[in-house]
């Protein structure tokens, strides 16, 4: 747990801008690029946001970027939403998956929820991503009958972490 807890440490958290989103859309490319074939072309666009959705995205709620040793490493968004708060576009890119940018990025967001007051975190995620359900998982998340089921025609299932 000692050396996990360094690597997170070795990532920072910042709030991504309208300016950031060129560097939020290749985030996202890079870190789903490998899965392309796994969804259907519509479900991909939808997850593999262009600069254009990316910035709408900012109107919804706040992303932030992980950086380690200086280089943006990976991103997420969140929602404030009634039944709490709905975790969007976590993304890693490859060559920096296994330092704790992901988990440094969901602690935040966890971090987030809990001073909105939110009930719940909650995201929807693809069966097929098995080391981002690990990492979920390890943060408490549960999976739930919640929908959707599917994007775009490509399977879909919700997990939650009650707060």
């Amino acid at each position: 747990m000692e050396l996990a807890s360094e690597l997170m440490t070795a990532v920072q958290i910042n709030a991504a801008t309208a300016e950031d989103a060129p560097l939020v859309a290749s985030i996202l490319r890079a870190a789903f690029a490998e899965y392309e074939r796994l969804y259907t072309p519509e479900a991909f666009a939808a997850t593999v946001l262009n600069e254009e959705l990316v910035r709408r995205r900012l109107d919804e709620g706040p992303m932030w970027l992980a950086f380690h040793d200086g280089r943006a490493v990976g991103t997420v968004s969140a929602v404030l939403r009634e039944n709490g708060l709905y975790v969007r576009g976590m993304a890693v890119i490859p060559s920096a998956r296994g330092l704790g940018a992901g988990a440094r990025l969901l602690a935040h967001v966890c971090d987030v929820a809990a001073a909105a007051r939110a009930p719940r975190v909650f995201l929807s995620t693809t069966p097929f991503l098995a080391s981002a359900i690990r990492l979920y998982r390890a943060f408490g998340f549960v999976r739930t009958e919640d929908g959707p089921d599917h994007l775009c025609g490509t399977p879909l299932f919700t997990m939650e972490k009650r707060l």
